[in-house]
């Protein structure tokens, strides 16, 4: 769940000590500093260059180290960026608010993302996050609430910035590898869950709550949850139900299960892999799956209810879920008609639809559809009310508005997917 306030960026550090260094003796220092990639300025007795280009290169120097040691070295930063071996690594780091994604973090990760998939000397990307707690717990909803309240364009910002990333990981050409140990929701699920493999453990804490804040399970949710075995996606979407351990694995949200306590020595061996492709990389996934005999044996805790589910959350409309719901009468049925009836009424239309449209679509139209979704709950009275009764007053007693199903309008949740022209999000 999107739920923690942002905590201040500490700006990264420049290598200005580096940058006198190089001024004072501009041919010198770039000797060894470029001889690779400057061949011509590594050749002793070769021809001098221009101080101008000198300065130019050292100046591009000087951006490549600050790249690779400024911020990756700050234990303080939100995020730590790293290069180890072959693989890059990004480390969420916000322990106290469980890894919560601010767009601060956004915008530091997509960019180096990008610049790895374009490395030919990375060959992988592992993200993970600090602190035992989480993964990471969601994105900052505190402060998309409070700039959402005023008109702020951080409401945009956060969601076309959040989407992009998601696309970012989706797309990417490189083997993309989440450790999802301890909490994963909302837009930690964004974070992992379009990436190739996806590693559980027996912390491992799944849930898309979103409906029960006046939102919708977004971040690419109306891809992968309709996408899931018969109507999981369907069921996890609109109930927000939590998963934990290995029936994140059997729910199929991830790829492989492994003990938490031998992920530092995974990680060590996928960064130890020379050159590896993405099937030398899943082998090693899959050894530490094999080895893996936590809860091996446990039943998937929605087996029981599978026909169910795939019965009761196949109806075209809420109204008729609910319907079914009443007339199944099952401890089961009832129980789920007891959460769904705590949701937004508007969440929970928004969100059948959001799945069963993007149940034919591609990730990016997926993820353009849920930007025009996500700023029609910015404008609307929901999602205020939602994160004020659960976040913020914490009397779990949401006012919504409208309060019943039959109130939201075909017409209402029609203008919610409507293009926003100029304002569409752009991948």
């Amino acid at each position: 769940m999107r739920a923690f306030p942002t905590l201040s960026s500490k700006p990264p550090q420049v290598i200005l000590l580096l940058h006198a260094a190089t001024l004072a003796s501009p041919t010198k220092q770039l000797h060894h500093l470029v001889p690779s990639h400057f061949p011509a300025l590594s050749r002793t007795g070769s021809s001098t260059p221009s101080l101008s280009r000198l300065m130019a290169l050292n100046r591009l120097q000087v951006i490549l180290q600050h790249l690779k040691m400024s911020k990756q070295t700050d234990s303080t930063a939100e995020v730590l960026l790293e290069k180890k071996g072959g693989a890059g690594i990004i480390t969420l780091n916000r322990p106290k608010a469980l890894n919560a994604l601010n767009l601060s973090m956004i915008q530091q990760i997509y960019p180096q993302i990008k610049t790895w998939e374009q490395d030919p000397e990375t060959f992988l990307i592992i993200i993970k996050g600090t602190g035992g707690k989480a993964f990471c717990a969601g994105g900052d909803i505190r402060a998309i609430t409070e700039a959402g309240k005023v008109g702020d364009k951080l409401s945009q910002d956060f969601f076309r910035g959040e989407y992009r990333l998601n696309n970012a990981i989706g797309t990417c050409k490189k083997p993309y590898v989440a450790l999802i140990d301890g909490i994963t929701m909302g837009g930690g699920v964004g974070v992992s869950v379009h990436g190739h493999f996806r590693v559980a453990t027996e912390k491992t804490l799944f849930a898309m709550p979103e409906t029960a804040i006046g939102l919708f399970p977004d971040v690419g949710g109306g891809y992968f949850l309709p996408r899931l075995s018969g109507k999981i996606g369907y069921y996890l979407a609109l109930t927000g139900c939590r998963l934990k351990g290995r029936d994140v694995l059997k729910a199929g949200i991830a790829t492989h299960f492994v003990e938490s306590e031998k992920l530092p020595a995974l990680e060590k061996d996928l960064i130890a892999l020379k050159s590896p492709s993405k099937e030398k990389i899943a082998d090693l996934l899959n050894s530490y799956h094999m080895k893996c005999t936590v809860d091996q044996e446990k039943e998937f805790v929605l087996d029981e209810h599978m026909e169910k589910i795939n019965s009761l959350f196949s109806a075209n409309s809420m109204e008729e879920i609910v319907k079914k719901l009443k007339q199944d009468g099952s401890p089961f049925a009832m129980k789920q008609l007891e959460t769904i009836n705590k949701m937004s009424p508007t969440s929970l239309k928004l969100t059948l639809r959001q799945l069963r449209e993007g149940a034919s679509m591609s990730l990016q139209d997926v993820l353009r559809m849920e930007y025009r979704l996500s700023q029609a709950c910015m404008k609307g009275h929901d999602f205020y009310e939602g994160v004020r009764a659960v976040l913020i007053d914490k009397d779990q007693s949401p006012k919504w508005k409208p309060a019943a199903l039959e109130e939201v309008s075909d017409e209402f949740v029609d203008n919610c997917f409507k293009p926003l022209g100029n304002d569409d999000l752009r991948l």
